[in-house]
């Protein structure tokens, strides 16, 4: 979550003047000028490629290679809030590309469709396969990055998430935002820098490229919703599509420091093993796979992924990769949908505490918070664990 000024956080219930606020660039942000926004529907979501992106109405914008266009402008948004006997405050929502644009009736406004500065290094594949050497992930992440965009930094690395950990030599056939987000070479081995440290990659709503560890709703919660603050959907849904409760992590072998091929890491095995969660895996799935059925849960079903990476290079880094893919799988469990008072500092990944029912609390975890900037409410798209009652 970004965090508030205290005043403007007791405000966001009350009397808040909202408004979109626009800027544009086309040096790369070295500099930055104004652009009058209209209408600004922004979607952050956790499991797009891009995180932010967003559909704007621009009014009377310069066009052209000189003004607004669809190869070098990069267009930043913010809410901006001014609540009683304050000044205007700014809330980042997104660091863009624009991928197209259409103008509007009377030819004196611009539609475009953003997407999030994601966009510039998935853009810009290798020419040829490149052999990445032996280094820390930081120093590699950095690389990749900043050849496509320049101006870019990964400055925020987590809590959790261990940046000086040494990624072993490996080939990103062509895609380079493949090589960090998680992804796979010709041959079908698994590739990606933030999946091997257990974590996301992704542009914040600065456009900071930010690897982070993945989030789980054991994390604390940084928004709570009484009940009638927000509008609860009666119809909550569950799908089991992705579901996996049973992770099989190992590091393939891998060229090491000296070039010599390093020994494989695991297999290491990680599971729910929570007995009042509806996915539990049971108390051993691997090496006492009858366990649950003599202990009388019949109900137990262990649903099996393997994940293998050459970029895993000890058992302590296959745990965490285990157990942050575990944390996402069990994602689609239960999924809530409410709408509540425009909270411009809410972010995918948050947990939030939302009572749907007079006394009946639910810990869920944000996936997606579309809004309109400027408005005064907002949906979000949760998720929760089911727990047997």
């Amino acid at each position: 979550m970004q965090t508030l000024p205290p005043a403007l956080l007791r405000a966001l219930t009350g009397a808040v003047r909202r408004r979109p606020v626009g800027e544009w660039s086309n040096d790369g942000g070295v500099t930055w000028s104004p652009l009058a926004v209209g209408a600004a529907d922004v979607k952050p979501d956790r499991t797009a490629e891009c995180r932010w992106s967003a559909t704007v109405e621009l009014l009377d914008p310069p066009v052209g290679a000189a003004g607004i266009n669809t190869v070098a402008t990069q267009i930043r948004l913010f809410e901006e809030l001014t609540a009683s006997r304050a000044d205007p405050y700014r809330v980042p929502a997104g660091r863009y590309v624009v991928d197209s644009t259409k103008r509007t009736l009377r030819g004196r406004g611009l539609s475009a469709e953003l997407l999030g500065v994601e966009d510039i290094v998935r853009g810009a594949a290798l020419p040829v396969a490149r052999t990445v050497e032996t280094d820390t992930a930081a120093a590699i992440a950095q690389t990749l990055i900043a050849e496509a965009a320049p101006w870019a930094a990964v400055a925020a690395w987590r809590d959790g998430v261990k940046a000086d950990t040494k990624i072993p030599s490996f080939v990103i056939d062509e895609d380079r935002w493949q090589g960090l987000s998680g992804g796979a070479d010709q041959a079908g081995v698994s590739t990606g820098i933030a999946p091997a440290l257990g974590a996301e990659v992704y542009a914040d709503a600065r456009g900071v490229f930010t690897f982070a560890p993945v989030p789980t709703l054991a994390d604390p919660a940084v928004w709570t919703l009484t009940y009638g603050q927000g509008l609860i959907e009666p119809e909550a849904s569950q799908s089991s599509e992705g579901l996996v409760n049973v992770w099989v992590i190992s590091g393939e072998e891998a060229a090491g420091e000296s070039g010599a091929a390093a020994a494989p890491v695991g297999p290491v095995y990680v599971w729910d093993d929570d007995p009042m969660s509806l996915t539990y895996a049971g108390p051993d799935p691997v090496r006492d796979p009858l366990a649950s059925q003599r202990e009388g849960m019949v109900w137990v079903r262990p649903r099996v992924e393997r994940y293998t990476s050459p970029l895993i290079t000890s058992e302590e880094q296959a745990y965490t990769a285990g157990r942050a893919k575990l944390a996402d799988s069990l994602r689609v469990q239960s999924t809530l949908t409410f709408t509540a008072y425009a909270h411009p500092g809410i972010e995918p990944g948050d947990v939030v505490r939302v009572e749907v029912e007079p006394g009946v609390w639910e810990t869920h975890l944000i996936d997606a918070c579309p809004r309109t900037l400027g408005a005064a409410s907002m949906s979000c798209q949760t998720r929760t664990s089911a727990r047997r009652i």
